[in-house]
């Protein structure tokens, strides 16, 4: 595969998405053909379980199996394909989530992750993970001013303190791929923050 595969993680709230468009235009503005992408979701049948994941209640290993399923999807009709054509893949959200969500926040076993990581995605990891920080009070806050919450971001404090502190001992765990954006500072600066750590790719 010659093309570059860049994910974007952090809790809800931490102001992710905002950053996608620039990373787009920086990317394509260097003759990159860049195909941006999110899970759960990224094919038409990814969309469909995206709606269940986001809004039905479901056991933990259930929830845990429907993301695969989705990401198994995904990989196959998106990502594979467009690494070996040469493409810079953008996905907002990719397998550190489901670390970070279902094992850290709510309590699958790691053991059974590793397990499904290594059926589904086999060698396939991402090059770059940006992971996008706040303060779990800031998050908060961030989603009560935002849209109609779905049932992640309904859940409790300690909820989203479980979610950042997983995905920081994800970074910990994983230093060459993992650069950590402190979301919490103005707009402006988060944004040259992304940007300087593209234009290193």
């Amino acid at each position: 595969m010659t093309g570059k595969f860049i994910t974007l993680e952090g809790m809800d709230g931490a102001g992710k998405s905002t950053h996608i468009p620039s990373i787009i235009e920086a990317l394509q503005a260097r003759g990159y053909e860049v195909v941006s992408t999110r899970e759960p979701g990224g094919t038409p049948l990814g969309e469909r379980l995206r709606e269940l994941l986001l809004h039905e209640p479901m056991h933990a290993e259930t929830e845990t199996l429907l993301m695969f399923a989705a990401r198994r999807e995904h990989i196959a009709n998106v990502i594979e394909p467009a690494l070996v054509r040469g493409a810079y893949v953008l996905s907002d959200r990719f397998t550190d989530a489901t670390y970070a969500y279902q094992c850290g926040a709510k309590g699958v076993a790691a053991s059974k992750i590793q397990m499904l990581e290594q059926w589904v995605q086999a060698d396939l990891q991402p090059d770059i993970t940006l992971l996008f920080d706040v303060p779990v009070e800031v998050s908060m806050q961030r989603l009560s001013a935002a849209r109609t919450p779905d049932k992640f971001e309904r859940e409790a404090a300690d909820f989203f303190t479980r979610i950042r502190y997983a995905y920081l001992q994800r970074a910990q765990q994983n230093p060459a791929r993992f650069r950590i954006i402190d979301a919490n500072m103005p707009l402006g600066i988060v944004d040259k923050s992304v940007k300087d750590i593209i234009a290193t790719l």
